[in-house]
Parts: C-alpha cells; sequence; structure tokens
C-alpha cells in the first residue's frame, strides 16, 4: 500500500479528521516498510499546500539516510507545530484538546 494511502487510512481510523477547525496531522513511519508518509486534515492542507508535507518528507528521509531517525521525526514535528502554531494559534480561552497527544504503535 502507498505511503501516504496508509496514513490517510489511519489518519480517518483514528478519527483525527474529527477537529473543528480540521488542522489535524499524522505523522506516518513504517519502519519495516521503509515508508513514511505526512497527511494533513483539509484545515491545515489548504493553507499550506503539498509542497509544504513533501518538503517535510524530504527532510526526514535525509535525517533517516543518516541513520538519525529521531532527529528526523522531532524536528518534522517542531516544524509541523511551528505551522500549526502560526495558523491555528493557540488561544487560551477557547481552546481544548480535541485529539489524544499519545504515540499510537501499529503493526
Amino acid at each position: 500500500m502507498d505511503a501516504i494511502d496508509r496514513a490517510a487510512e489511519i489518519f480517518f481510523k483514528l478519527k483525527m479528521d474529527k477537529t473543528e477547525q480540521r488542522n489535524g496531522v499524522l505523522v506516518y513511519v513504517a519502519m519495516k516498510d521503509r515508508q513514511l508518509a505526512v497527511f494533513g486534515d483539509e484545515g491545515i492542507h489548504r493553507i499550506v499546500g503539498t509542497e509544504y508535507w513533501n518538503n517535510r518528507v524530504a527532510e526526514m528521509l535525509t535525517s533517516f539516510n543518516k541513520d538519525d531517525y529521531a532527529q528526523g521525526i522531532a524536528e518534522a514535528v517542531i516544524q509541523i507545530g511551528d505551522a500549526l502554531q502560526t495558523h491555528f494559534p493557540y488561544d487560551r480561552e477557547t481552546d481544548k484538546n480535541e485529539l489524544p497527544d499519545e504515540i499510537v504503535f501499529g503493526r
């Protein structure tokens, strides 16, 4: 299965599309299959576009090719977080955590 298709399947299975602003993001890494993808819901995707996600994947691959998986993932998460903060700034009066914060490990 294509990595982006698998990421989308997991994204919707986890109901990550149920946020009010449709700004959920899934970073999919399948070490055994040597695949990765970043899938953003329509709210954030409409703003940052396909090239943004492709750049995050390319940057992760650069780190992965140096066997620096943790750095690749961490940097992608930081950059995605920065984009979310820029386009969906935190409002302490109205914001609530709509999705779990746990890492999901699959088979």
